[in-house]
């Protein structure tokens, strides 16, 4: 089964001994992060550092001037956290060299500087509170922004294929700097529910579908507030329903989905165009439509005729593939994502059973998440797992 790790250009660029190292773990290819929110990642078999600190979303390349000249919103540039002005670019030669097929790895809708100087282009939530670090994909300007950053940072030189993170909505869930939102457990229901957003263009699309959007913030927070009091809500599309009312529920996540969706053709589309014959393009998706997040909720028929494959989160178990690979190809590619990073939750040890269980359910290739990021001692049980 071919497999392909996780990687940031700063494990590479320095570490001469880090393209035979990968190799070595027996993957076939890199997906290497052209395009990153900001975070804050270990380094531990570096010889130069042990932690970097990206202080914002940035492109891990140069982007183009020509392309973005006259344009309001645009990527920005990496800091000081970039090891050379193209750490992309020079640590996908050196895996290049190595043998290894190299794949970009673009973070598209999570940038929290992009809400922060433009603050109309974010998630506004029921109670008016804005979500910097998510801007709101159904805005034109936000929309354009993101397609031709899509095309741009997925086609560098030498890349055989992409895989597009974000494509979708954001929204409450971030992982943002010091979060302390875990003290009511809102569940799956009012996640959602905190990531419906209300800005003026999404306002106007609810009243498409016959919705009136101060009558639905309203529904939203009656909704939420007994889960403000006992600290818990309940889980799944069915108690979206419960909370909103079938008819309402429905017309949120029509207009959700369609926006997401037409997001999700346009960057492929986008991508395809200037990309070479056979590139591939992958989106990081979950199969639960109303779900946000690194993984975009999406009808898996659709996505499936829309890009070359999904790449699915399985660090929980493989469950989620299965509603894919009920509309799969012969040419779709269904790549189970499994953390291998014992201190994030992964069970490198597990590894082989972990591949076999998400091939019995229809994977057809395999991520590890992520290669930069584990100790030594994880990085050997992989090395062992795949021989």
């Amino acid at each position: 089964m071919k497999t392909s790790a996780f990687l940031y250009p700063w494990d590479v660029v320095g570490d001469p001994q880090a393209p035979a190292r990968i190799a070595d773990l027996g993957v076939q290819q890199v997906t290497l992060a052209s395009a990153y929110h900001s975070t804050r990642a270990l380094t531990p078999r570096h010889p130069r550092h042990r932690i970097v600190t990206a202080g914002h979303a940035s492109v891990l390349y140069p982007p183009s001037p020509e392309r973005w000249a006259g344009r309001e919103l645009r990527p920005y540039a990496a800091g000081p956290w970039a090891p050379t002005p193209d750490p992309y670019g020079e640590a996908a030669a050196a895996l290049a060299a190595a043998g290894l097929e190299v794949h970009t790895w673009v973070v598209l809708a999570h940038n929290s500087r992009l809400g922060t100087e433009h603050p109309g282009t974010s998630v506004v939530n029921a109670y008016g509170d804005r979500y910097p670090w998510a801007p709101c994909i159904a805005q034109p300007a936000t929309r354009a922004y993101l397609t031709e950053l899509a095309a741009e940072a997925a086609v560098r030189p030498g890349a055989h294929g992409t895989e597009l993170e974000s494509l979708g909505w954001y929204g409450l869930a971030h992982l943002h700097a010091h979060d302390k939102i875990a003290g009511v457990g809102l569940g799956d229901a009012g996640q959602y529910l905190m990531s419906l957003c209300f800005c003026p263009v999404c306002a106007e699309g609810y009243g498409g579908l016959g919705l009136d959007a101060d009558e639905l913030s309203a529904a939203v927070r009656r909704a939420l507030e007994p889960g403000w009091s006992t600290g818990s809500s309940d889980a799944g599309s069915s108690a979206i329903e419960k909370l909103l009312g079938a008819g309402t529920a429905a017309a949120v996540l029509q207009w959700r989905t369609r926006t997401a969706r037409t997001l999700q053709e346009q960057a492929v589309a986008a991508v395809r165009a200037a990309a070479p014959s056979g590139f591939q393009v992958l989106l990081h998706a979950d199969p639960a439509a109303h779900h946000c997040g690194a993984n975009a909720g999406v009808d898996p028929e659709h996505i499936l005729g829309v890009a070359d494959g999904v790449v699915v989160p399985c660090t929980g178990g493989p469950s989620l593939l299965a509603p894919f690979a009920v509309h799969r190809t012969d040419r779709t590619v269904l790549a189970a994502n499994l953390t291998v990073v014992s201190g994030m939750g992964g069970s490198p040890a597990t590894l082989a059973q972990d591949a076999a269980r998400a091939a019995g359910l229809g994977a057809t290739e395999l991520r590890l998440y992520h290669a930069g990021l584990a100790s030594d001692a994880d990085l050997t049980l992989v090395r062992a797992a795949l021989s």
